[in-house]
């Protein structure tokens, strides 16, 4: 709810969080989840949305990145990228975490148990482009790829290639990452400042070289595998 996140924050203004982050070895970790917005409830859903993201900015040292974001038919999805697990761990156990469950059946068509908690997709980060100018962002794209039969591991290192790729030609693609979500299933995630770095991106070389390599990499190829799972989102608000 709007209203706690907000009480939330005006008394965080008023102290210092005591939370630190210890360095750990672990791999960065990644979470999206796509949910829809209860009847009636979209713009209460972003409002909420984009006042946690100053939440998560003051209590949540370990989240890297979090964006909240909006697509069509009232869909909206958190996606965060967190220092190593011990830090996932911590968001889902934060404040942010518990005012969506305590406001989900309101906000959220099936509540917190139906609405939430199925739609988590956990991951691994493989490979990135470091962020750079997010802030500026205002779209960003979630692609999820299944691994052809035996494939997987092939697909896991042409994404896992594809971040320097990605980092030194694409200045318009302002955060870009690879995630592996299980031993067969895969996700890219990416931000741009307009339709033009979207374009751009979809243009370059990263995304020729899975078009070339999809037949046999991808279930499905390009077309169904690829390019059916693009999701376009617009940005609501980004820590």
């Amino acid at each position: 709810m709007k209203t706690t996140l907000m009480t939330i924050l005006g008394a965080l203004a008023v102290t210092t969080s005591a939370c630190v982050h210890q360095p750990s070895t672990q791999p960065q970790t990644a979470s999206y989840i796509e949910m829809t917005a209860a009847e009636n409830e979209a713009n209460n859903f972003a409002e909420f949305l984009i006042s946690g993201a100053q939440l998560v900015k003051k209590t949540e040292p370990g989240t890297k990145l979090w964006f909240a974001l909006q697509g069509p038919e009232d869909r909206m999805v958190i996606f965060d990228v967190f220092k190593n697990e011990d830090a996932r761990t911590a968001h889902f156990s934060g404040l942010v975490a518990k005012a969506l469950n305590e406001d989900a059946d309101r906000l959220v068509k099936g509540g917190w148990d139906e609405g939430v908690v199925p739609n988590i997709a956990n991951s691994t980060v493989l490979s990135e482009k470091p962020p750079a100018d997010i802030y500026s962002a205002t779209t960003a794209t979630y692609i999820k790829l299944t691994a052809a039969p035996g494939q997987a591991d092939a697909l896991a290192e042409l994404l896992t290639a594809a971040g320097p790729i990605v980092s030194e030609t694409e200045p318009k693609t302002l955060y870009w990452a690879a995630l592996r979500i299980d031993e067969d299933n895969f996700a890219i995630f990416d931000i741009f400042a307009d339709d033009t770095g979207r374009a751009d991106h979809f243009a370059g070389k990263v995304a020729t070289l899975l078009k070339e390599k999809s037949s046999e990499l991808v279930e499905g190829g390009w077309d169904e595998g690829v390019v059916a799972n693009v999701n376009n989102f617009d940005i609501l608000a980004i820590k």
